[in-house]
């Protein structure tokens, strides 16, 4: 009798931030390691709810995706067969990056700040969930007791997430019922958008494996608890010290960070389109939710879309290392690539303007995703590649009709059901 033959997983987050993408035997991993394993360029545009209802390429053409060897991902379980997946980039026949790539388009950025000033993007994303393996009452946010029903689901994930080689940080019960929160320690650049990937892939397969879900939608009902992803972020010169850090700055940022910060700023109302890019992430973003509704920075402030996290100690170099801005516009539902793509862009441009932190009133951020997508296209950079950002409002935009005619409790339901 044959032994059992493992199955590999390579696949990439696409639009709806999904992860997406094919299985093979384990015995073809060379292979596939070295040509990527083919499919249709149309896949990048299966919908959030499972069918495809746009694309620019219909039948046509060809990518192959390519395993990045440094995300193997193994979750192994006693006696159950080991879970394998790879994260991977799209590149053309010839082996070129595709054009609609979301990873490239972020390592792309990224090189782009290291050209401009000598930076690598030190950056993490904290991500609440829902856990179906609880009772929705009582509720307990904050509590000890809120833990002891979870404490086996805790545990493996923590375990798994380090046998990825992703350093877990905290778990804890959120605010909401059922709600929890996950943090793992800071990434540099592409990396830290693949350990998003990993966390919420990790949490879905130990939730399995324990006869349970998670959710990560952006609210689950209207009138809801949301769920954040939020981005803490800093910056590392070439030597690898902290470069954001002016005690004397404005709101203790260096003269370049404080461009940065305010190049965020400037184009908010346009990242939103990529950070909160669901219909219902904008039932989250509306007042007295905790959740920012202005384009505005805050010194340790949850309201606020830019928060400057606290940082403890006696030693100025210690708080140096600490310091960090978090980015609170952004959900689940948000592609960790192209969000930080858009952030870093956002910042180039406030550095290449020498943009500084303004006072007066700031403005408010959209109030849906067509108005956010609509301040997305009329910037006159694409930010991620003009095929990329066409093909992404395109298809944000076929989303959004997908869910004419439903009311937003029906709304709600179908993003909690498949993210």
């Amino acid at each position: 009798m044959s032994t059992i033959e493992e199955i590999v997983f390579v696949g990439a987050s696409v639009l709806s931030a999904h992860f997406r993408g094919k299985s093979f035997p384990a015995s073809e991993l060379p292979g596939v390691l070295a040509r990527g394993i083919g499919q249709s360029p149309s896949n990048l545009y299966l919908g959030a709810f499972g069918p495809m209802q746009t694309t620019t390429f219909g039948t046509r053409g060809e990518v192959f995706l390519v395993p990045d060897p440094s995300s193997r991902v193994c979750l192994a379980s006693e006696g159950e067969a080991p879970e394998h997946f790879y994260i991977g980039d799209f590149r053309d026949a010839g082996g070129a990056p595709w054009a609609y790539c979301p990873r490239d388009a972020l390592r792309r950025a990224l090189a782009d700040l290291e050209h401009a000033v000598g930076w690598r993007l030190l950056c993490t994303f904290e991500q609440e969930f829902l856990y179906d393996g609880v009772p929705s009452h009582p509720w307990r946010p904050y509590q000890l007791d809120a833990l002891r029903p979870v404490r086996g689901f805790a545990a493996e994930v923590l375990a798994r997430l380090r046998d990825a080689g992703v350093r877990p940080d905290g778990f804890l019960a959120e605010y909401g019922p059922q709600q929890f929160e996950i943090t793992t320690a800071p990434a540099v650049g592409v990396r830290a958008a693949d350990e998003a990937v990993i966390v919420r892939e990790v949490l879905r397969a130990v939730a399995h494996r324990h006869g349970h879900s998670v959710s990560l939608t952006p609210i689950p009902t209207p009138d809801g608890i949301g769920n954040g992803t939020h981005i803490h972020f800093s910056f590392l010169d070439v030597d690898g010290r902290p470069a954001m850090h002016d005690p004397d700055g404005t709101f203790g940022l260096c003269g370049a960070a404080e461009s940065f910060a305010a190049g965020v700023l400037e184009h908010l109302p346009a990242l939103c389109a990529l950070t909160t890019p669901s219909v219902v992430s904008y039932y989250r973003l509306r007042p007295n939710r905790w959740a920012p509704v202005y384009a505005d920075i805050g010194e340790q402030d949850r309201g606020s879309a830019l928060r400057v996290a606290p940082t403890a100690g006696p030693r100025p170099e210690d708080r140096a290392r600490q310091y960090n801005l978090e980015f609170r516009v952004a959900d689940a539902t948000a592609n960790p690539y192209l969000a930080l793509t858009g952030m870093v862009r956002a910042g180039l441009d406030g550095i290449a303007r020498g943009l500084r932190l303004a006072g007066g009133p700031p403005r408010l951020l959209p109030r849906s995703l067509p108005e956010a997508l609509d301040v997305l296209e009329r910037i006159p950079d694409p930010w991620l590649g003009a095929p990329l950002r066409g093909g992404y409002v395109q298809f944000k935009r076929a989303e959004i009709a997908g869910l004419e005619g439903l009311d937003e409790i029906d709304i709600c339901r179908r993003y909690a059901e498949v993210y």
